[in-house]
């Protein structure tokens, strides 16, 4: 497992100092609308709809916010058109990083990634180059708070279907198959357990560590490419160790 949540953990707090709110909107609003151009307005019906919503959610977006997107997504959005891709590709130290991007303008897009790995000392790679180093999986992560028992949730989460769970200082990860995430989800919430955020994530199947200097190079790339308007997600092989994180943060 790749450190998944250490980072997610470090960019929220982050966030809670200069995050760009309208830039996140901007990035759930576009995941709304497709997942209805493609799948449909009813959220019964359409799960990519379901975990777009749900991730608004989480961020605290405005629930007219959530139904504008909707209502974009059913109707004709002129001169727009929506085009979700992977981009593969490898950062310092020969680091597999997915980039996973929604535009409008694929050739810029594609551009902008391209000069953000060349100059990071990487570079964007063939289709299937990096993609085979990572599987599809749903990701519950849990905050820990005072009172709370990792080894009870743990045990919850296994027997609702979890396939894997880690246990770290201040959070719990757990593992699914993308079919079975919303279930769990909704157990652990049946059963007062808070849920901090849920989502699809790519998991590398094999992790690499760094040296410290490298390790910092990669989340820079990676910070990068989070902060451009058009990448939905990124995803990476490499294992951040906690004095990596804290180094980083600080």
């Amino acid at each position: 497992m790749s450190g998944h949540s250490k980072w997610a953990n470090i960019k929220n707090q982050k966030g809670a100092a200069d995050a760009k709110r309208g830039q996140i909107f901007t990035k759930l609003t576009r995941e709304i609308i497709l997942s209805v151009r493609e799948h449909g307005g009813n959220p019964e019906a359409n799960f990519h709809l379901r975990l777009a919503i749900q991730k608004a959610r989480d961020n605290n977006m405005p629930l007219d916010n959530i139904e504008r997107a909707i209502k974009k997504g059913e109707g004709n959005l002129e001169g727009v058109t929506l085009d979700e891709f992977i981009l593969e590709g490898y950062g310092p130290g020969g680091a597999a990083v997915l980039v996973e991007v929604l535009s409008d303008n694929r050739n810029r897009t594609v551009q902008e990634v391209r000069n953000m790995f060349t100059r990071s000392g990487g570079g964007l790679g063939e289709v299937g180059s990096v993609n085979w180093q990572f599987e599809q999986k749903g990701i519950i992560t849990i905050d820990l708070e005072k009172g709370m028992n990792a080894d009870d949730i743990s045990m919850m989460a296994i027997d609702a279907g979890a396939e894997d769970v880690k246990t770290e200082k201040d959070y719990i990860e757990i593992y699914t198959r993308l079919e079975d995430m919303e279930t769990i989800r909704k157990v652990l919430e049946q059963n007062n357990v808070k849920v901090s955020s849920a989502g699809m994530s790519k998991v590398a199947k094999n992790t690499v560590e760094l040296d410290e200097s490298t390790s910092l190079q990669v989340l820079r790339l990676i910070d990068k490419l989070e902060n451009f308007d058009d990448v939905r997600s990124v995803w990476s092989n490499v294992e951040f160790s906690d004095e990596v994180m804290e180094k980083y943060q600080g």
